[in-house]
């Protein structure tokens, strides 16, 4: 391990951080720092909890701080003179009200901590650092600019609007980093960033570190950074497959109906230990914590909709142990100075493969170990399975604990209190020796203790009933297709057609229906056949056999994301083509309202000919069908009006009696 001494850091912040008791320097620290990046912007991924904070702040130091020159050698035998003693680093000039570091984070809570991070860290170098964000007091961040900050620390919104307002120049920023740059973009702040960046028009380096890195931050930092370095995990000396080493993932399957029972019983089997308990939305999450709150946990809720001071009110009662449970949305999965979480679980899924890595670095964080419980039920168990996947951790399904575990959990930590008190040595009270010698003459000892035995019982926590779930067909690879696509006509025979209710009206396009479709049903495309609007009102698809009842299930489930949005089983024919009668062609592959026609077969009284009827082969003249020459009779739609001096349907023409 290297040592911070070993880095080169201006004396200011090796005594800050000596200050704080770091010694040893984590992989990403060390790596910033290489002397072959000094002029480079660097794309850093690194796991949620390993120091980054750390890390891009003595990257800040570099422009902010000077580092004193080295002495020079003095030759053996001769004197020192003025030259070769150590050279005084300079005094730092303030920029009065312009910045020279800009840090931008996209919470309220990540961007306070990073400020907290950054104070201490600087605070002997004499360099003021400030947070600015949405929710606090318009009037004081004015104020802050006005007096002159050395480095800004905010969200996208609330520094857009400093800099529309003209309180915020960032002309003179020589350093940019943006902190989780994935979930700014996630969070739609990609124009302000664009916004933000643009305005620091004199910078130098600009840097970007995140736990994960898809296309559209690196579509991010090919706009805005030059000739930038990518760090990833595996230079950093983490994980290559992603994995964090000190978090234990499992993963409980359970009946559709018990996931709010399954997240009571597995707080209940890990009763000493604080956690944070993710939902999807801010109604699920508030009706979560009002569940718990009536079963007795100590528990806070925290959410996007709250104010600022609820929310700081929910993480300081989490952090002096007031309560011992956070019900949060995703908005806690960043920024959250929370270093003693031990259980993260997973109530809901997260929408993919980053939010799961992001919730579950809540835990395991500064060398401790960590717990990550995902919850799945039956419909969900083919999305939860790709999720794990896609974040390489290890897992096994097993079930969530039931009632008879909880009360088995529940009479061990009893007896493990009464023995702790009984080995203390502890001697009873003349009180208690007092009722014990009445008791006495009453009921017998054991007697006694029994009843007391069942009263202390009553009282210990209950687990909830759960459904019993069949594990032995979920595997890791039940459900992964391998091997080449089936055969078109393979895939139609099983196929099993189902309809959803977005049609033309809604402008659906066989494009955005196969995402919606994939996460809807926990399938992947290879399980999905055509793909047709059949109407103004809903359009139709089809899943292979071998996952339809799986898909029923899971598409019946109420997408928080899109609750209006219904799937269900076709039966029988419905009037779209099977994908075994579907042709390439465009204009063929559109769907008719009415079944295909026999155009041999006579046409049945009374009803126009269809145009296709007359592209038929002329048995008077030999060749490809071509159109034959038919009478008209004045039923076809495209002969106008007056045909062969009839009107159509037989009237007579306009005028005539």
């Amino acid at each position: 391990m290297t040592r911070f001494s070993e880095l080169g850091l201006p004396p200011a912040l090796s005594e800050a951080i000596a200050a704080r008791g770091y010694e040893e320097a984590m992989p990403v620290q060390v790596a910033v720092l290489d002397e072959a990046y000094r002029d480079r912007d660097l794309l850093v991924s690194s796991q949620t909890g390993s120091g980054k904070t750390l890390a891009f702040g003595t990257l800040l130091a570099r422009t902010l701080v000077p580092v004193p020159e080295p002495a020079k050698k003095v030759e053996e035998g001769g004197e020192p003179s003025a030259a070769s003693a150590p050279k005084k680093a300079p005094a730092y000039k303030p920029a009065g009200r312009l910045p020279s570091g800009l840090v931008i984070a996209p919470t309220r809570e990540l961007a306070n901590q990073v400020r907290t991070e950054l104070a201490w860290l600087f605070a002997r170098a004499k360099i003021r650092v400030s947070a600015f964000t949405g929710g606090s007091d318009l009037r004081e961040d004015l104020k802050k600019l006005h007096t002159g900050v050395d480095i800004v620390v905010g969200t996208p919104g609330r520094l857009v609007d400093l800099l529309s307002r003209g309180a915020l120049q960032l002309e003179a920023v020589q350093t940019a980093v943006l902190d989780e740059a994935d979930e700014m973009l996630d969070m739609g702040f990609h124009e302000d960033l664009q916004t933000l960046l643009g305005a620091a028009t004199t910078r130098t380096r600009t840097h970007m570190f995140s736990a994960t890195l898809p296309r559209p931050i690196l579509a991010l930092a090919a706009n805005y950074q030059k000739h930038a370095v990518r760090l990833d995990a595996r230079k950093l000396g983490e994980p290559a497959d992603g994995s964090h080493e000190d978090i234990r993932h499992v993963a409980h399957l359970i009946a559709i109906g018990d996931r709010t029972a399954a997240v009571i019983n597995v707080l209940r089997q890990n009763a000493d230990q604080r956690a944070i308990v993710f939902g999807t939305t801010r109604d699920g999450v508030a009706d979560l914590h009002r569940e718990l709150v009536r079963q007795g946990f100590r528990a806070v809720v925290l959410s996007g909709d709250r104010l600022q001071a609820e929310r700081n009110r929910a993480l300081s009662a989490l952090r002096e142990g007031e309560a011992q449970v956070l019900v949060a949305t995703n908005v806690a999965a960043r920024g959250l100075d929370l270093p003693e979480v031990d259980l993260v679980v997973h109530a809901d899924l997260p929408l993919n493969t980053e939010a799961l890595t992001h919730r579950s670095g809540r835990t395991g964080r500064a060398g401790r170990k960590g717990t990550s419980v995902l919850i799945a039920n039956l419909a969900e168990r083919r999305k939860a399975e790709r999720l794990l996947a896609g974040a390489s951790v290890t897992y096994t399904w097993t079930a969530a604990p039931g009632a008879a575990e909880i009360a088995s959990e529940g009479e061990k930590r009893l007896e493990a209190v009464l023995v702790a008190a009984s080995e203390a040595g502890r001697e009873p009270s003349a009180n208690v020796l007092a009722v014990a010698e009445s008791l006495g003459k009453h009921i017998k000892k054991d007697a006694l203790i029994h009843l007391l035995l069942e009263r202390e019982l009553e009282s210990v926590p209950k687990g909830e009933k759960l459904k019993p779930v069949d594990l032995k067909v979920v595997t890791r690879d039940a459900f992964r297709p391998t091997g080449p696509p089936p055969d078109r006509e393979e895939f139609a025979r099983d196929a099993v057609r189902f309809r959803i209710n977005l049609g033309g009206d809604a402008r659906a396009e066989a494009g955005w229906l196969l995402p919606l479709i994939c996460r809807r049903g926990g399938v992947t495309r290879r399980e999905i056949g055509a793909i047709r609007v059949v109407s103004a009102g809903f359009s139709e698809f089809e899943i292979a056999g071998p996952a339809a009842s799986d898909f029923t299930l899971a598409a019946s489930q109420t997408d928080p994301r899109a609750p209006h949005v219904r799937i269900e089983r076709v039966q029988g024919f419905s009037g779209a083509p099977s994908s075994a009668q579907a042709r390439r062609r465009p204009y063929e592959d559109r769907p008719r309202p009415y079944p295909p026609r026999n155009l041999d077969g006579p046409r049945p009284p009374g009803r126009s000919p269809h145009p296709a009827e007359a592209r038929r082969e002329d048995p008077r003249r030999p060749g490809p069908p071509r159109f034959a020459a038919r009478p008209h009779d004045g039923h076809a739609p495209w002969q106008g009006k007056k045909a062969l001096g009839k009107e159509p349907f037989g009237k007579k023409p306009f005028g005539k009696k």
